[in-house]
């Protein structure tokens, strides 16, 4: 049987993708690439849009990470990670999309101005506004994880590997999240785990 096949930089989404293949166990083959690979006639048959992450297993080809996740973590469960119910299971949908709309915009936003952008076109105001954007959806987390320790309770789900993937650029970007106390413990837990440092080379 052929390995399950993530494309991408481990810089990029695609890492949310090698972490649940390290999570899961799953025998997979990264094929690392660089921007200008995604443009290449090969990337594109894999995925058009010419963005990364993709992954390939067997005869399916499949672009987003957040589908990507959802199909691997239930075709490869364990240990209740895709969790059984309809409700938790909408629950996980729900942390994933929100993370999404509510978060992951406004951290890329300082991240790319604080690591990509050249000093004479950075933007302080929308740093600010986007740091000033994120006290609400924080504020939201904090209060859903108080008295647990994951999202939908005592067990590491994939609504905490996938909101936690882009949260851990609150890490990069040294957020302040000491108002949020509950979501500092948590991405703590999340990021601690040994998948995750594996999918990290190790760090």
């Amino acid at each position: 049987m052929s390995k399950v096949q993530i494309y991408g930089s481990g810089q990029s989404r695609a890492a949310r993708a090698l972490w649940i293949c390290h999570e899961l166990g799953i025998d997979f083959e990264h094929k690392v690439m660089e921007m200008k690979d995604t443009k290449s006639p090969e990337f594109l048959a894999i995925n058009p849009n010419g963005k990364m992450p993709a992954m390939v297993d067997g005869d399916l080809k499949l672009f987003e990470s957040m589908a990507i996740n959802s199909y691997l973590a239930q075709k490869h469960n364990k240990d209740g990670f895709w969790p059984a119910s309809l409700a938790d299971q909408a629950r996980v949908t729900q942390w994933s999309f929100w993370g999404m709309t509510e978060v992951e915009k406004n951290l890329l936003t300082i991240l790319l101005d604080m690591f990509m952008t050249p000093a004479d076109k950075k933007n302080p105001k929308a740093v600010e506004d986007a740091q000033a954007a994120l006290n609400k959806p924080l504020k939201v987390l904090d209060d859903s994880l108080k008295g647990r320790d994951y999202l939908l309770g005592s067990n590491f789900t994939l609504a905490d590997l996938n909101l936690a993937s882009i949260m851990s650029w609150a890490k990069l970007i040294r957020f302040d999240l000491s108002p949020y106390p509950n979501v500092a413990a948590w991405l703590d837990r999340c990021l601690g785990r040994a998948s995750f440092k594996a999918a990290r080379g190790g760090k």
